[in-house]
């Protein structure tokens, strides 16, 4: 008689996953940073950087779909993932906008590209939180929404300045460069929030 043999499912390391793919994304969030203070040469790596992180996240979709348990709720994860997914395919677009336009980064553009960096590293510190379920990853997502704000002041300051332009077209472009900047803030404010929602849940 054959002995049977029972086996659990896998239980793979979402969250080790979830941190690779934002090891990417703050790579590229530098990148764009060297980008916007005048390394062009920098574009090739966001564009790269925004393909390999589009790995990770398919890694952790395929890992979420076949897990046994998970440390979070599956939905939380992936919701955390595809955040961390827009920002770098929003500083993609951010640097071909630019080339597009023919309109290359000036010095508002770099303070608000170095303050979203700021706010995405803060973010990758509240992921780890996550990992020890400590109250550490609430206060970094506390200090990422803090320097988002830092983003925003920059931002209204940038807009306002763009009055005294004279080049209609270069206001056009840089209001349009400027923006796409705030929105990739914004994908960090909703990632900020899930951690929130995150720990709350689990609380």
């Amino acid at each position: 008689m054959k002995t049977q043999r029972w086996f659990l499912p896998e239980s793979p390391d979402v969250l080790g996953m979830l941190k690779r793919q934002f090891v990417v994304t703050g790579a590229g969030v530098d990148a764009l940073v060297a980008w916007a203070h005048g390394d062009l040469a920098k574009a090739s790596a966001v564009r790269g950087l925004e393909h390999e992180g589009d790995e990770r996240k398919r890694e952790l979709e395929v890992a979420l779909r076949t897990a046994f348990t998970t440390p979070y709720e599956p939905e939380d994860l992936y919701t955390l993932s595809r955040g961390i997914e827009w920002v770098l395919n929003l500083s993609k677009d951010l640097v071909r906008e630019s080339e597009v336009m023919a309109c290359p980064p000036d010095p508002p553009l770099a303070e608000m590209c170095l303050a979203l960096s700021r706010s995405v590293h803060l973010l990758g510190e509240a992921i780890e939180g996550l990992e020890e379920r400590s109250d550490e990853a609430t206060e970094k997502a506390n200090a990422a929404l803090k320097a988002q704000r830092e983003l925003e002041k920059i931002y209204r300051d940038a807009m306002a300045a763009l009055l005294a332009v004279p080049d209609l077209r270069e206001v056009t472009a840089r209001r349009e460069l400027y923006r796409r900047v705030a929105r990739i803030g914004e994908v960090v404010v909703d990632i900020a929030e899930r951690v929130w929602y995150t720990m709350v849940k689990e609380g």
